[in-house]
C-alpha cells in the first residue's frame, strides 16, 4: 500500500471511530422532563399526597441539593424534615441555606395543598437548624383558595440572557408588594449595585480557590446524563445553562476532578464576571432576626417572590456567595445601607423569553419516609 493510499485509509478510520464514538456518546442534555417518576402501587401514597409533595419539591436549594424529607405519620399527616445527608459544611457550615430551602418548600406544600382543596396546620418542631424534624403539617379539606400550580411548574432559575433595563416601579411595586419591609430593591444605576457585582466576583473568586468549597461543588456535579438519571439531583450542563458542543464535551471528557483544576475555576469567575455585567438590579431579603422560624419564614416568602417574577418576565439568580464569604458578609449591610439581617441576594433582570425549567427533582418514593 502507498502512502497516499495508507493516509485515505487511515484518514477514513479515523473519522468512521469518531463517528461510531459521537453515536455512542452523551449527546444531549438530560433534564427535569426526563426523569422517570414512579406509578409503582407499593408507595403508599394517596395520589394528591403525591402530586403535593411533588409539587412542593419544586422548590430551589443550593447547588440543588433538595435538602428536605418528609416522614409519613399517616394520611394527610406528615413531619418535614431536614436531610443531614445534603448538607453543604463548606458554604453553609450552620445550614441558614438549608433551611432557607426547607422554606421555600414548605411555601410550595401550602400553595398545593391549597390548590386541592386543603389547608394546613404547621407546628414548629425544631429549635435549631441542626435537628432532623422540622415542622408537623396536617392538611384538612376545606374550601381554601385555589392557587395556579403551573407557577410552580414552571419557575426557573435564570442565569443568563439578562437585559440591563431597571425594574419599572410599577414591577417593583408588584413584586415587593406588602413586604416592603424585608424585600429591597437595588437598580443598577445605584452605588451598592455595583459593591454588590464587584463583591460577588471577590466573594466567587476566594471560593473558587478554597479548596473544601470548590471539592463540594464537585460532588454535587452531575456531568453525565447517567449520574443525571441516577441522583435526579445536583447541577447538570442544562441547569448550568450550557449547550451544545460546550455541553457535549463536559458530559464525555469531565469529571468531578476536572473541578478542581485551575482552568475549570479560572472559568467559573469568568462566568460570573460575565453574569453580574449583566443585570437590572438586585434584590435583598432581610429577617429580624437568624433563628431557624424566621429562616422558614423568610424561605417561604423568597418563594412567593420566585413565584411570581415570570409573570412580569422577570428572572431571578440567587447569588449568595458574599454571604458565605465571612470577609464580605462581614462588609454587606454598611455597604448596601440595611439594619436587618440579609440572607437572600438575588440578581435580577428583564428577559426577552424564558426558558423552561430543566433543573432536576428526585421522584416523591425518594425523599419520603414511612
Amino acid at each position: 500500500m502507498n502512502r497516499r493510499k495508507f493516509l485515505t485509509v487511515a484518514g477514513g478510520s479515523i473519522a468512521i471511530g469518531g463517528a461510531t464514538y459521537y453515536l455512542l456518546s452523551d449527546k444531549s442534555n438530560f433534564t427535569r422532563k426526563d426523569v422517570k417518576q414512579s406509578h409503582a402501587s407499593a408507595i403508599s401514597l394517596q395520589q394528591d399526597e403525591k402530586e403535593i409533595l411533588l409539587l412542593a419539591s419544586l422548590a430551589p436549594s443550593g447547588h440543588n441539593t433538595q435538602p428536605w424529607l418528609v416522614k409519613y405519620l399517616e394520611p394527610y399527616h406528615w413531619i418535614i424534615g431536614n436531610d443531614t445527608s445534603r448538607w453543604l459544611p463548606a458554604v453553609d457550615p450552620a445550614q441558614r441555606e438549608t433551611l432557607l430551602s426547607i422554606g421555600a418548600f414548605v411555601q410550595n406544600l401550602e400553595y398545593a395543598a391549597n390548590n386541592a382543596g386543603y389547608s394546613c396546620r404547621f407546628d414548629m418542631l425544631a429549635k435549631n437548624n441542626q435537628e432532623e424534624n422540622v415542622l408537623e403539617v396536617k392538611l384538612t379539606k376545606t374550601a381554601a383558595a385555589a392557587f395556579d400550580t403551573t407557577k410552580i411548574q414552571s419557575r426557573r432559575t435564570v442565569r443568563s440572557g439578562y437585559l440591563t433595563d431597571v425594574l419599572t416601579k410599577e414591577d417593583i411595586g408588584y413584586l415587593l408588594g406588602d413586604e416592603r419591609d424585608c424585600i429591597n430593591f437595588i437598580p443598577n444605576t445605584a452605588r451598592e449595585h455595583d459593591w454588590l457585582k464587584e463583591q460577588t466576583i471577590e466573594a466567587n473568586r476566594a471560593q473558587a480557590y478554597r479548596n473544601d468549597a470548590q471539592q463540594e461543588l464537585s460532588e454535587w456535579i452531575r456531568f453525565s446524563s447517567k449520574d443525571a438519571a441516577l441522583y435526579a439531583d445536583g447541577l447538570t450542563t442544562a441547569s448550568m445553562e450550557m449547550e451544545g458542543l460546550p455541553a457535549w464535551i463536559l458530559r464525555n471528557f469531565y469529571s468531578s476532578a476536572d473541578v478542581m483544576k485551575k482552568k475549570f475555576r479560572e472559568q467559573s469567575i469568568d462566568k460570573v464576571v460575565e453574569q453580574v455585567s449583566r443585570a437590572g438590579g438586585w434584590i435583598l431579603i432581610t429577617s429580624k432576626t437568624s433563628d431557624t422560624l424566621s429562616l422558614i419564614e423568610t424561605g417561604k416568602r423568597m418563594q412567593r417572590l420566585f413565584l411570581k417574577v415570570r409573570d412580569r418576565n422577570i428572572a431571578i439568580h440567587p447569588m449568595t456567595q458574599i454571604l458565605e464569604e465571612p470577609a464580605a458578609a462581614a462588609m454587606l449591610n454598611s455597604s448596601v445601607g440595611l439594619k436587618d439581617t440579609v440572607q437572600f441576594i438575588l440578581r435580577t433582570g428583564y428577559l426577552k423569553a424564558y426558558p423552561d425549567p430543566v433543573s432536576l427533582r428526585r421522584p416523591v418514593e425518594k425523599f419520603v419516609r414511612f
